[in-house]
């Protein structure tokens, strides 16, 4: 399972598959997240609900909303175990930056042989405490990560993807 961060889907609008010139990019993101080889938990998806723009409203929408939500809840351990990768003495500032990070990697860390965090994000591993970035902190607790690119070659996407379901 791929577990996608906003990042991606915000990138992949803006600069790759605007939902309005590459629908078959949203349906076919939707329906890996049916088939359970996508999914964002709860703490991801409101990065993007939260919006106003035509990704929030695409993810809004019941059907893909229910497709792409991993229903499960963290855990707490696995959150503090990540928190403490970055540093284990964050100030409040430091908490805000890091933001909801550290969520999508616990779940990644659930069952991390079966699970592949994806993000837009690039190694950095001079970056210290906040500024560390999901792979080298992903990295340090042995979650598998890659990129959208690799995402979309692991998983075959193409525009096209509804023929080989004989759709």
């Amino acid at each position: 399972m791929h577990l996608i961060d906003a990042n991606v889907l915000i990138t992949a609008k803006n600069q790759y598959y605007p939902i309005d010139r590459i629908p078959e990019f949203w349906s076919w993101l939707a329906h890996m997240g049916t088939v359970g080889a996508v999914k964002m938990p709860l703490e991801i998806l409101e990065e993007i609900t939260g919006g106003t723009d035509d990704l929030a409203e695409w993810l809004s929408d019941d059907d893909t909303y229910d497709a792409l939500f991993l229903n499960e809840e963290v855990d707490a351990v696995h959150v503090q175990a990540v928190i403490n990768q970055y540093a284990p003495d964050l100030n409040d500032a430091e908490l805000i930056k890091v933001g909801r990070d550290p969520f999508l990697i616990a779940y990644a860390l659930a069952d991390p042989v079966h699970r592949c965090l994806v993000t837009v994000e690039a190694s950095k591993p001079t970056c210290q405490r906040a500024n560390r970035r999901i792979p080298d902190v992903c990295n340090d607790v042995g979650v598998q990560w890659c990129n959208s690119f690799q995402m979309l070659a692991t998983l075959n996407f193409s525009t096209n993807w509804r023929a080989s379901l004989g759709a």
